[in-house]
């Protein structure tokens, strides 16, 4: 079978191509820039196209051929409710059998990055299509962007609380995930909270840092009146964290996986 995949050149996304080829499937990835290309085509893709996400046209030809797709929205965009209701509509013209959403932990949250899924979710639920929404909780792929940092400061920093706790995962399972629902029928019509195992406070995560680097890492927190070029919904999310983070369970991943998740300290 062939699979679209949406924003194949990305760092989460990208990571579904070769989760899906392991079973057998051919990916079709759909970039936006010609520049992201020869990285789609880098992570497995048999072929890459050009598309829009607010252009319906292009979704089109994009879709010719296609049983499955695999969707996830560009975070914090103004238009990605838009976004993600085009490709549902132009998934359903092109009689797409199959389609995976990976949408967020807690959808029901009043935060702009959870609540834009809520009405992308709703349209997949309405669709005639098979149909599977993840959840997966904050990434470990995310101490990717700091890792610099963290080795050369040797301080662990983020905009939020330190005491406040969260569940993680590793994008690499939450792709598994994604490969089984668009090649096995087990997962259609379902919604899966996808979380490792380990609920840490920054205070934890910079322990396991320290244990792991063999150096000790520091804990710090940024002053989120300096984050003067991160949007405003970031900063709200920001705000929410210092009092709740995000909590979910690992036992949805760990069962369909049939194996323990990979940890924090694994990553």
């Amino acid at each position: 079978m062939t699979i679209l995949v949406v924003g194949a050149a990305g760092e989460t996304a990208g990571l579904v191509i070769p989760a899906l080829i392991e079973r057998g499937a051919v990916v079709r990835g759909l970039v936006r820039k010609p520049e992201q290309i020869p990285r789609a085509k880098a992570r497995g893709a048999a072929e890459v196209m050009m598309g829009d996400l607010t252009d319906p046209e292009s979704l089109d030809a994009a879709l010719v051929g296609i049983e499955g797709v695999f969707h996830i929205g560009p975070v914090f965009a103004p238009d990605e409710v838009q976004m993600g209701l085009n490709m549902i509509q132009a998934a359903q013209r092109a009689g797409v059998e199959t389609f995976v959403f990976s949408s967020v932990i807690h959808p029901i949250l009043d935060l702009p990055n959870h609540a834009a899924k809520a009405p992308v979710e709703r349209a997949l639920v309405s669709s005639k299509m098979k149909y599977t929404i993840l959840h997966p909780t904050m990434l470990f792929q995310n101490y990717a962007q700091s890792w610099g940092k963290i080795l050369e400061g040797g301080i662990l920093a983020e905009p939020w609380a330190p005491q406040t706790r969260f569940s993680r995962v590793d994008y690499r399972d939450v792709a598994e995930v994604a490969a089984i629902a668009l090649t096995e029928d087990r997962l259609a019509y379902g919604t899966f909270e996808l979380c490792a195992p380990g609920i840490q406070s920054r205070f934890e995560v910079a322990a396991i840092l320290s244990e792991v680097l063999g150096k000790d890492i520091g804990v710090g927190t940024i002053d989120r009146a300096m984050l003067t070029d991160s949007p405003g919904d970031m900063i709200s999310m920001f705000a929410h964290y210092d009092h709740a983070g995000l909590l979910g369970s690992a036992l949805p991943l760990r069962t369909i996986l049939g194996r323990e998740p990979r940890t924090l300290r694994a990553y």
